[in-house]
């Protein structure tokens, strides 16, 4: 069912891949995906004439925000003017302050709701945790991470030493370059295994 409104909305126009940033953000946990939905988005539009996806970073506001290890960064949204997302991706990093703003919790929540797929990247299934969309679901995260989850929601079912779990509607990473493996593998989903092969031997990246 997934995957049917996916292409669906792909039939229409380019699917809006939302990538969420907040202070503390883990640099390849949002850059990472970014990477592989842009890149794949290249390559199909240079075999095909039409890019399948339209990719953009979100946050609270629009103004330069500190990633992990001092990166600056400037989204392409803020949460009012954002686009509704077809895929979101939560990065994970330092939660603090996204799982104490109530206004990202809430962004998240919304987009979650309508878009056919949402992912998380690390320490990003805190987020999803939080807002109850791992209910009933297989998970994961960081490795680093994987105890304090299971210790704060002892009712779900994390799983490790696992890149991804893909329960649907919902997909988790372990941490940081597993982000890249996840996303390589949606973009699989959406437009098959060959356009995500070709993406990982654009960006020489060795994907099984």
């Amino acid at each position: 069912m997934t995957d049917d409104r996916l292409q669906a909305r792909l039939r229409e126009r380019p699917l809006r891949v939302s990538i969420l940033l907040f202070p503390d953000v883990e640099v390849l946990d949002f850059a990472g995906p970014f990477e592989v939905f842009s890149v794949a988005a290249r390559i199909d539009r240079a075999a095909h004439g039409h890019a399948p996806f339209e990719v953009a970073t979100v946050a609270s506001a629009r103004g330069p925000l500190r990633a992990r290890h001092g990166l600056m960064v400037i989204p392409s949204h803020d949460f009012d003017d954002a686009p509704q997302a077809d895929i979101l991706i939560v990065p994970g990093g330092v939660m603090t302050a996204p799982l104490k703003c109530g206004e990202t919790l809430a962004w998240v929540k919304q987009e979650a709701a309508q878009a056919p797929l949402t992912a998380s990247v690390c320490t990003g299934a805190f987020v999803l945790a939080r807002l109850g969309l791992l209910d009933g679901r297989r998970a994961t995260t960081h490795w680093e991470d994987i105890a304090e989850l299971r210790e704060t929601y002892p009712h779900l079912d994390i799983l490790e030493n696992t890149p991804f779990v893909d329960t649907g509607g919902i997909v988790t990473s372990a941490g940081i370059s597993a982000g890249i493996a996840m996303s390589l593998h949606l973009v699989g989903r959406v437009l098959g295994r060959d356009a995500a092969q070709a993406t990982a031997r654009q960006m020489e990246y060795e994907w099984r």
